[in-house]
């Protein structure tokens, strides 16, 4: 991956959700195509949503902006996860473990980061 000192580029979070959008496009691949416009186009735009926040929010001036940008990724990748659900219910998908843990892994990391950022500015 290409670096350029921008400083998402060197977050483990960042790089997790851009894992985590391979995955969404993989698992979608195969759904209905009457679904393109559906459930498949709101999981992608989802996905996309979450490392394009982190990367907004690590460019801006100051930690509490960082924190608002997070909890906007936060909210989407919420939105993802009751979207995957949605998607096994209504059987377009089997069970995607791969997929499942990454979900997982990246609410851990989101929130570990967020957790450090407000603890910064308490202290």
């Amino acid at each position: 991956m290409r670096h350029s000192g921008r400083k998402h580029y060197d977050l483990l979070l960042w790089q997790q959700a851009m894992l985590l959008v391979k995955h969404v496009y993989e698992v979608t691949r195969v759904f209905h195509a009457e679904e393109k416009f559906g459930l498949i186009s709101q999981m992608r735009r989802a996905a996309i949503s979450v490392p394009s926040n982190i990367a907004e929010g690590a460019a801006r001036q100051t930690n509490k902006e960082f924190i608002q940008f997070l909890a906007i990724a936060r909210g989407s990748l919420s939105e993802l996860d009751t979207q995957f659900l949605l998607a096994k219910d209504l059987a377009f998908t089997l069970e995607q473990p791969e997929l499942a843990n990454q979900i997982d892994r990246v609410f851990g990391l989101l929130g570990g980061l967020l957790n450090s950022l407000q603890n910064e500015g308490r202290s």
